[in-house]
């Protein structure tokens, strides 16, 4: 059976085609933008109202159809008021035009970072200074890095090393670094209340495993009583790492892979972006 490709791709059915690509992009943008933050939850919310309504439609229930169709109706309304920031850094965002223009990371200025980050460690570290930085990564930290003071800065082993110096302003909290540079000091991570994290650990410990239970972020702890250097990510604490073991870590973790990536079809991009998304807002 041979296909008539001509009738295929009229005008029409391209329009119809470049229609599709675009709600998916802007759907794909969307689900960018509210990773990590607590919309997420939200979101799930209206997914279960708008499955039970379908449900209901279907088995004929229509005081639960009806429940349904007020509760859509005043929730236009409600996400205004609910995700008035996430709306509002979206709008910031596309002003920047970071929405249309992604840059790829340079593994050079992942490298330099990893160089700053080992020489305020061993800085630190031998030192008994306490200290706690969280590297960004897939999932957003927006939530966290509003709690934290400004700064946007490149970094480099000698400002770390002088905001956790003990006594002073930004000591107590967290760096959080966004894309190479230090987002944002003194800022605050939830802590876990999980009751696997041995008792002689402190806060600092417990923020950094809450972190990582939220989100996939990669946080470095030193310890200010002994001086051990720990890892936290995606729920696990790896604890007294010397210089080699934190490097390789660091570097397997933070250094892209330059091989190309084969392309997908367009529904196995779909479900992996589904699947990427759920999981983000578990961590």
């Amino acid at each position: 059976m041979n296909l008539d490709w001509s009738s295929f791709l009229t005008w029409h059915n391209i329009v119809n085609l470049l229609d599709i690509l675009v709600v998916w992009f802007v759907f794909y943008e969307l689900i960018m933008l509210l990773r990590g933050t607590k919309a997420v939850q939200l979101l799930r919310g209206i997914i279960v109202i708008v499955l039970v309504k379908i449900i209901a439609v279907y088995v004929g229930f229509g005081t639960v159809s009806w429940l349904m169709d007020q509760v859509i109706n005043w929730g236009v309304i409600a996400m205004i008021i609910i995700f008035q920031p996430e709306i509002r850094r979206g709008l910031e965002h596309l002003g920047r035009g970071s929405v249309f223009v992604r840059n790829r990371q340079v593994n050079e200025a992942e490298k330099q970072m990893i160089a700053a980050l080992d020489k305020a460690i061993q800085y630190m570290s031998k030192r008994r200074i306490g200290a706690l930085m969280t590297i960004q990564m897939d999932t957003g930290l927006e939530d966290y890095i509003e709690t934290g003071i400004e700064l946007d800065a490149k970094i480099t082993g000698e400002l770390l090393i002088n905001i956790f110096i003990p006594n002073t302003p930004l000591h107590d909290g967290a760096v959080i670094i966004r894309n190479n540079k230090v987002a944002v000091a003194a800022a605050y991570l939830p802590l876990s209340d999980s009751n696997l994290i041995p008792k002689e650990l402190g806060t600092r410990h417990r923020a950094a495993v809450g972190i990582s239970e939220v989100t996939d972020a990669l946080t470095i702890v030193i310890s200010e009583e002994t001086g051990e250097v720990s890892i936290t990510k995606n729920n696990e604490l790896l604890r007294n790492m010397d210089q080699n073991d934190y490097l390789k870590f660091l570097n397997n973790e933070l250094i892209k892979d330059q091989e190309p990536e084969q392309p997908k079809n367009p529904l196995s991009w779909l479900v992996d972006l589904f699947i990427q998304f759920f999981r983000g807002g578990n961590r």
